[in-house]
């Protein structure tokens, strides 16, 4: 039998692609930090469950393609408290984040098409864009400048007749980097100037550290026709499993082509939404104590890791990721020796090998990405045996 080339070339997942490994340590009786995945420890707040606690219709029933109108209204409110006027006919509810950048690629490309991505990037940019028959084209950024954007003139110069857009992520996923409000309007400018659409993943927009503001793609002036935002409230609201994202263009058009995707599929779950409904209408005071913990998280294992002069890494303004360069030649074999061949007092870490937040074949090999989302006192002991492997490692290789 015959298997799609599509189902051949689609990337297998760095953060995950390690599982069985791991479930192999483990039933070695060793435990594992995970700082391989991006799933918070903080406790979904109240109001979600509540919310669906209280849902009390006889039949859970279909519900609109484009989400329930309640939920749009309360994103609409929602970003009414960052200035950013939003309509409930600018939003399509999404299953999660990643339905929202697969439909936005959908809607904005063909078969063959191309999109500007900064790279080091998430890495289910790919598998997206090989879904919808898009291509990656990637824009280096590097460790030594914190994983900011190059100039103008390297972007401009991945532009080809077959581009069409420029997406970014920010606060970014892999290197928390947050990309400054001259660097956005950079980018604004160029896609004008090229006639291209300029796409965001906004999903960590909450999670700024050191004063740093969040600038979105949606406050840019006179760009109304070509930004489009994918957003979700999975670490918004340390609501992974709940799926609920959404598509956000002030573009009629783009938004109708979305909504017929969304038609496809039929709806969002309707219980998730209803939860949702109940977090978007908790005080805006709510992320203050999570901003807060997690930047002493950020700090804890930023300042432990540069104790070894070798790593590369500066202080990420933003999401709860670092990306760091460590003194090893393939990330993916030491990624895995840590879960094979080592640990600390019966102990070991699981994190994320770099290459695979690449499209750009060898980049990233000396690189991992890493979650710092543990509470403090286990992050310490990861970041502890982390550095401890790293020289375990190096001796015996």
């Amino acid at each position: 039998m015959k298997i799609s080339r599509r189902a051949r070339e689609v990337q297998e997942s760095p953060i995950r692609k390690l599982a069985g490994f791991a479930n192999d340590a483990k039933g070695r009786g060793i435990h594992i930090y995970h700082l391989n995945i991006g799933q918070p420890d903080i406790p979904t707040p109240e109001p979600f469950y509540k919310s669906i606690n209280d849902f009390s219709e006889k039949v859970l029933a279909y519900g609109p393609s484009d989400g329930l109108p309640e939920l749009k209204q309360a994103m609409v409110d929602y970003f009414s408290n960052y200035n950013i006027g939003l309509k409930k006919e600018d939003i399509v509810v999404t299953v999660g984040g990643s339905e929202a950048i697969s439909f936005a690629f959908a809607a904005i490309g063909d078969p063959g098409d191309e999109v500007i991505v900064p790279e080091p990037f998430y890495t289910n940019y790919n598998g997206f864009a090989t879904f919808t028959g898009l291509k990656v084209v990637p824009v280096e950024t590097v460790a030594e400048t914190g994983f900011h954007l190059p100039g103008v003139a390297e972007i401009e110069a991945k532009i080809t007749d077959r581009t069409r857009a420029i997406m970014i992520c920010s606060p970014n996923n892999p290197t928390g980097t947050v990309f400054s409000e001259d660097e956005i309007r950079r980018l604004g400018a160029l896609a004008k100037k090229h006639d291209l659409f300029l796409v965001a993943d906004e999903v960590y927009k909450e999670f700024t550290y050191d004063g740093e503001k969040h600038f979105s793609i949606l406050e840019l002036e006179g760009m109304e026709d070509r930004v489009i935002v994918t957003d979700s409230i999975s670490k918004r609201y340390s609501a992974c499993g709940a799926r609920i994202g959404a598509v956000i263009s002030r573009n009629p058009e783009v938004m109708q082509m979305i909504l017929k995707f969304a038609q496809a599929r039929l709806c969002p779950a309707t219980l998730d939404q209803v939860g949702a409904i109940g977090a978007y209408g908790m005080p805006m005071d709510y992320f203050k104590g999570i901003q807060r913990e997690y930047q002493k998280r950020r700090d804890i294992l930023c300042d432990m890791l540069t104790s070894n002069k070798d790593i590369v890494l500066r202080k990420p303004k933003g999401a709860f990721y670092i990306m760091a360069k460590i003194p090893v030649d393939d990330s993916d074999i030491f990624a895995r020796w840590l879960l094979e061949s080592f640990d600390f007092e019966g102990e070991t870490v699981m994190v994320a090998p770099g290459a695979g937040f690449y499209s750009t074949p060898g980049k990233g090999r000396s690189e991992v990405r890493m979650a710092y989302v543990l509470e403090t006192q286990k992050l310490e002991k990861a970041a502890n045996i982390f550095l401890r492997g790293i020289e375990e490692y190096n001796s015996s290789s």
